[in-house]
């Protein structure tokens, strides 16, 4: 767990009796049936509502909301404010002691480097969650995330709303009956960051508002000095607590292409970037993943596959189909499309607004389960549908279409994008063996460099550069992105066989 002063009660209260085959439900549960009636209102608590936390809770708001933290109170005045009834916390482990027992939902939207260890104590106490994308910070973490929720049994969702849309499903339904023929390419982009990249650790110290506490913020990660450059909105540029543009829209752009090509893991990964440091993502990047093929399909076949990633402004080069004077960035957001041997399908973020560029309208009858409610990419249909999951048996269950079973293994993808860039001084296409998780192509003595400063100063009308490297050990360097090394007094459960 994460701290040796956690309460274990619920852990011992809440689990699935593995040996016995029994489930202990709060008593708030539908006394001996083991799940919610569809009428009865959950209760549930939100961990980071002052950013999309607080989206997210309005959207469960048919529920009870009955617990509130945030390490920064200033900024989570709002949703204070829309669940005045609500309890305020800055910690979260004292709100898992304090409600531990009535909480049957917990809604995650804090920083990316926090999702892992919360989400981790919350499926052993037996809780739904609800965790905003990216799912965690590590490859480790997320397969992590992804065996506790099967051996809880408890109901799960990313936070990538548009996996619950109409788009995918098109998306999915057209590739899947044949329309556009063998797919051998995928691209797909986003005009994020949106939000500072590519910067140096500020040397100024500042004193942290008495509204925040800086050292929950922190969490796992290695100790700094605050800084208002990190928090609020702008931690996801910080390699210690984001993932950067990459991870942050790529959860939502390549779900149609992981949902529709079940493409799984990599084979192989490349990236490159504008300028890297050792500090924060970089302001541009490219990324190519390599997919060996899966299983053919009943109209399809599903060959080898090249996923292309573009970020910070960097686009594909224009299909030749697609029409004069339209554009990439349709929805102000990204898309991507798929090159197949018949023709070619452009979408929307999230799968949205799909479209075949030869102009045919494709003639499927829709077969895949619709969430109700979905009118464009908005908040609600997504956390309502697992609010309907969080009240079904285990057994009889329809899971959300995000379930960590699911995202789980996406997030896995999407996170060796972001080691692709961090690691592309190696100078190669790095060989992946997924079921290890570990680079195969990197020996033991390797290293490479990253930039940790980078100034240019004109001084009597002349340039003069100050750029500095740190040398990594490849391996080493390879390792702590894969599975972090947690500040002392913060851990994670055993991965469970």
């Amino acid at each position: 767990m994460v701290q040796e002063n956690v309460s274990r009660r619920d852990f011992i209260k809440k689990t699935t009796i593995a040996g016995a085959g029994i489930t202990i439900v709060p008593s708030s549960v539908v006394s001996g049936l083991g799940y919610k009636a569809p009428g009865d209102r959950m209760n549930i608590v939100g961990i980071g509502v002052g950013g999309k936390g607080y989206n997210n809770l309005v959207a469960m708001n048919t529920e009870n909301i009955i617990g509130l933290c945030d390490i920064d109170w200033k900024f989570a005045k709002s949703c204070f404010d829309e669940f005045p009834g609500a309890k305020r916390y800055y910690d979260w482990r004292k709100m898992f002691d304090e409600l531990g027992d009535s909480i049957d939902g917990v809604m995650i939207a804090t920083a990316d480097h926090t999702h892992a260890v919360i989400a981790a104590l919350a499926i052993t106490m037996g809780k739904h969650v609800y965790c905003q994308k990216p799912l965690t910070h590590t490859i480790y973490e997320s397969r992590l995330l992804t065996r506790l929720a099967a051996n809880y049994g408890v109901a799960t969702q990313m936070g990538n709303q548009g996996n619950s849309g109409v788009g995918v499903r098109q998306v999915c339904e057209w590739i899947w009956n044949g329309e556009i023929g063998e797919v051998t390419e995928v691209h797909a982009w986003t005009n994020r960051p949106i939000w500072p990249q590519g910067m140096q650790r500020p040397a100024q110290v500042m004193t942290p508002p008495d509204t925040l506490n800086w050292d929950l913020f922190i969490g796992p990660a290695p100790v700094r000095p605050y800084h208002e450059t990190y928090t609020p909105w702008n931690w996801r540029g910080w390699w210690d607590f984001g993932t950067g543009a990459f991870g942050d829209m790529a959860c939502h752009i390549l779900d149609p292409a992981y949902q529709a090509l079940k493409l799984g893991y990599p084979d192989a990964i490349s990236g490159s970037s504008t300028l890297l440091n050792t500090e924060s993502a970089p302001q541009a990047e490219k990324v190519k993943f390599l997919f060996p093929a899966r299983e053919n399909l009943e109209k399809v076949n599903m060959p080898s596959v090249k996923v292309y990633w573009y970020d910070g402004g960097l686009l594909p080069d224009r299909p030749d189909l697609l029409a004069d004077g339209e554009g990439l960035l349709n929805d102000g957001m990204g898309g991507c499309f798929f090159v197949g041997s018949k023709d070619t399908l452009l979408c929307d973020t999230g799968g949205f607004n799909p479209r075949l560029l030869s102009g045919r309208i494709p003639e499927v009858k829709p077969y895949i389960r619709r969430i109700p409610g979905v009118v464009g990419y908005i908040d609600g249909p997504h956390e309502q549908d697992w609010i309907r999951a969080c009240k079904e048996s285990p057994e009889n269950r329809i899971e959300g279409t995000a379930n960590f079973a699911y995202s789980g293994p996406f997030n896995e993808m999407v996170l060796l994008g972001v080691l692709a860039i961090r690691l592309q001084g190696l100078n190669r296409m790095l060989k992946w063996d997924a079921e290890n998780m570990k680079f195969t192509n990197i020996s033991d003595d390797e290293t490479f460099e990253v930039i940790t400063t980078d100034e240019f100063k004109i001084i009597d009308g002349y340039p003069h550069f100050n750029t500095k490297y740190d040398t990594l050990n490849a391996v080493e360097a390879a390792s702590e992105y894969i599975k972090h090394t947690y500040r002392e007094g913060w851990h994670l459960p055993e991965m469970p066989d």
